[in-house]
């Protein structure tokens, strides 16, 4: 006797759903291997187009198509930065919207241009007046409130303010103003402590475990954003060096994981544009004074050690953490195909 069209379907769709899974499955083992990534993101320049109005006698910018393919350059120079990646694509946009002119007949062709350098931004939510004027008040309180600040950093972080906001929200600096200044001060001075004890010490001083991690951390550092001059700078590297071998002999559960490294560049850039203005690929990171460079080194390794307290467990033996995560997965995609 055949089986019944239901029995087949279901089959079917309990096969669809292991085979989901176990495809998840790799991607994050292969993730953690540093192997592969489960996805991409691809950043590209936009050409500027602006139409030119002939009611007003002006030029405007044409807004890009569709909110989720581009963002507002933070330089609000009616340029957008397109960004790309693996997923659904977004819903067609109507004929109209894609092809302004059909009805107006008048308008002069648009006119393209291409200015300016590619900038990463927040979006142009994270440059409304109006939520500037939140973060004000909020980072101005002699307690900032957390959750508050929460909340209106998930809608983008504007980037002048971005070092404060992830020092708070990470715990690195108190929420109390009063007593910011002195806690980071020590904190400071604590990770040049830890500089002298760790790194500073004679290779004759270091076990060979520790030699082989520094071994596998002077490799891995120029492997790090490779297609990204700044990052190369011997200074940035000597300081991404000693972040991660610091680290690596202060949490001996998990030790230096291929992988880290890429996770304290965004700490990098962010501490030093305090110091720095202008265009990433135009700074020189040498012209900063010894206690500006030591201070962002600081303040970049405990950072990065907050965030890694919350996932230490991914990176530990049998990976109890990444166990975790994939039961809940698995247990998501029954649901949801139950």
């Amino acid at each position: 006797m055949k089986p019944s069209i239901d029995n087949e379907s279901k089959k079917d769709g309990n096969l669809n759903a292991d085979s989901r899974f176990n495809q998840t499955l790799k991607s994050v083992q292969g993730l953690l291997s540093g192997k592969s990534f489960p996805g991409r993101v691809l950043l590209s320049r936009r050409a500027e187009t602006r139409i030119e109005n002939p009611q007003v006698g002006n030029i405007i910018p044409e807004r890009p198509n569709g909110d989720n393919d581009f963002v507002a350059d933070s330089s609000d120079s009616g340029s957008y930065v397109k960004v790309e990646s693996y997923g659904p694509k977004p819903m067609e946009l109507s004929e109209e919207r894609q092809n302004p002119s059909a009805n107006h007949t008048s308008e002069v062709p648009p006119k393209s241009t291409t200015s300016g350098t590619l900038r990463l931004s927040s979006g142009g939510r994270s440059t409304d007046s109006t939520r500037i004027a939140k973060f004000k008040k909020e980072l101005s309180a002699p307690v900032v409130d957390l959750d508050a600040l929460r909340e209106l950093a998930w809608s983008g972080v504007p980037s002048d303010m971005r070092p404060l906001v992830w020092r708070l929200l990470l715990g690195y600096a108190p929420t109390n103003s009063d007593r910011r200044e002195m806690i980071l001060t020590r904190k400071r001075l604590e990770y040049v402590d830890c500089v002298a004890q760790y790194y500073d010490a004679s290779s004759a001083d270091k076990a060979e475990d520790e030699l082989h991690t520094l071994r596998q951390i002077s490799v891995d550092c120029p492997r790090t954003v490779p297609d990204v001059a700044f990052f190369h700078q011997p200074v940035i590297q000597a300081c991404l060096e000693r972040i991660l071998y610091i680290w690596a002999i202060r949490h001996p559960a998990s030790g230096y994981v291929q992988g880290i490294n890429d996770l304290a560049t965004p700490f990098l850039v962010v501490f030093l544009s305090e110091h720095i203005e202008g265009e990433m690929e135009d700074w020189v990171v040498s012209k900063l004074t010894p206690a500006q460079l030591s201070n962002v080194e600081a303040d970049c390794y405990w950072c990065l050690s907050k965030l890694l307290d919350n996932i230490q467990d991914h990176y530990t033996f049998a990976q109890p953490g990444i166990q975790r995560l994939v039961f809940k997965l698995k247990e998501l995609v029954r649901r949801i195909d139950g």
